[in-house]
């Protein structure tokens, strides 16, 4: 093996080495992009660009000069029209690569006792609010500001208690059907508007909020919890995925999962598991 190798020139092992690193780099970025768009209209589209590079193929070898004409003026057009199309997506994309860790501030600012109490604070008024059966929508900012959205409520600036949050989704009250948004240890706006989810896959049964709270997590980092008004249900949404039927003790992990500092999490956790 070795007086196999040693035959060999230097420069073809090198050349060898790269480009095992490059295939290795573009199925990554392959791979992260299909996880980026799956569940998103993005999938039928792509599907609906798999039919015309087909048909295009089919029409060339067979000779159709005028459907490959046809093809060819679409082509041009989509070439156009992909930006504006995958809008969502690419801004999504951008968005984490500069959450990366080069780029990216901390996760939190908060320190690990002081999450600490911001996740007990938020468990406990989800319990209240489940006893009670009043609906929510909290939502915790984390690397990616959404000042955009906080701009629609009414400022606040006040500490996260339970007792807080639960006076603010009483119903029939000004900031009942809004979000409350959470940056740092303090509610910095209630009441405010969100964009909803365009995603087909969403049950019929879920309603404005989860749709809402989906919707902020498509175009941030946040991650929004929400308490089903109708049902009581307790689902949690982050990087446009929900997470439903959670009770007290897996609500806290999730959260304890997604919002600690990395070194103080439990790492045989099945939500950190969850999140790989």
């Amino acid at each position: 093996m070795l007086t196999r190798l040693s035959i060999l020139p230097i420069d073809n092992i090198f050349d060898l080495i790269l480009a095992l690193i490059d295939i290795v780099i573009v199925a990554f970025v392959i791979y992260r992009f299909m996880m980026l768009i799956k569940g998103t209209r993005a999938v039928q589209l792509l599907k609906g660009l798999a039919v015309l590079v087909v048909a295009s193929f089919l029409s060339k070898m067979l000779g159709l000069q005028t459907i490959q004409w046809i093809l060819e003026q679409v082509r041009l057009a989509i070439v156009v029209a992909l930006p504006i199309v995958f809008q969502p997506e690419l801004r999504r994309a951008l968005e984490q690569l500069g959450r990366g860790k080069f780029f990216a501030r901390p996760i939190t600012f908060l320190g690990e006792e002081d999450m600490s109490r911001l996740i007990n604070e938020l468990v406990r008024a989800v319990q209240i609010l489940v006893k009670n059966k009043d609906g929510a929508l909290i939502v915790i900012e984390r690397e990616t500001g959404i000042n955009d959205f906080i701009e629609t409520g009414i400022k606040l600036d006040a500490v996260v208690s339970a007792e807080f949050l639960v006076n603010i989704f009483v119903p029939k009250t000004p900031l009942h059907d809004g979000a409350a948004i959470v940056r740092g240890d303090r509610v910095i706006a209630a009441g405010c508007f969100l964009p909803l989810t365009d995603s087909p896959y969403l049950s019929k049964q879920l309603g404005t909020r989860h749709r809402a709270a989906l919707g902020i997590t498509e175009v941030s980092d946040a991650v929004a919890v929400i308490v089903s008004e109708e049902t009581g249900t307790v689902s949690v949404a982050e990087e446009g995925k929900l997470t439903r039927y959670l009770d007290e003790k897996n609500l806290r992990e999730l959260l304890e999962n997604l919002l600690m500092p990395r070194n103080v999490q439990t790492s045989g956790s099945f939500w950190h598991w969850r999140g790989k």
